[in-house]
């Protein structure tokens, strides 16, 4: 057997227990107090990185050897992302919640831009598929994501613009 499938597995893995987190925040947000914006396209998300893992083992080929170089890109990404989980704490979810008057977070990632996240996103859709030679499932995937990245991106800026003068440590609250 080759490096797809457990890499496959292993990225899974790992997308079960961001949204096993990400429910349990969301559930304490909005007990809190916390509205959802753009529900409507977050199904989409969901689809669309299901997707992007099963386009993989379909299109991929079990036996095709990885390009290591561009794998450790994609774990230097996960690096990334849980630094944006741990800097944003019990505030972080896979939907977009906001508490009226609670100041955004202005530390770790978020010193250097407003969506990490995204950023991070953006280049692992592209990342994996390239490690295994998939330039389609890379163009077809990152086209689909810029698209729901950037119809995201526009929700959270207009619902998080008021509170922008603010900023918070999630460890002080």
């Amino acid at each position: 057997m080759g490096w797809l499938y457990p890499v496959l597995a292993l990225v899974a893995l790992q997308r079960l227990v961001e949204l096993w987190v990400a429910r349990r925040n969301t559930e304490r947000l909005r007990a809190a107090g916390a509205v959802e914006h753009g529900a409507a396209h977050y199904p989409l998300f969901v689809l669309l990185h299901a997707g992007w893992l099963v386009a993989l083992a379909l299109f991929v080929s079990a036996d095709q050897a990885p390009n290591i170089s561009l794998l450790i890109v994609f774990a230097l990404l996960q690096v990334g992302r849980f630094w944006v989980i741990a800097t944003l704490g019990r505030f972080w979810s896979t939907r977009i919640l906001t508490i009226a008057d609670a100041p955004l977070v202005r530390r770790g990632p978020y010193r250097l831009t407003r969506h990490p996240n995204y950023l991070i996103v953006i280049a692992e859709i592209a990342a994996l598929p390239l490690a295994f030679d998939a330039w389609a499932v890379a163009g077809v995937f990152s086209v689909l994501n810029l698209a729901l990245v950037g119809w995201r991106i526009r929700i959270e800026d207009a619902c998080l613009d008021e509170r922008r003068t603010l900023s918070i440590d999630p460890k002080a609250t």
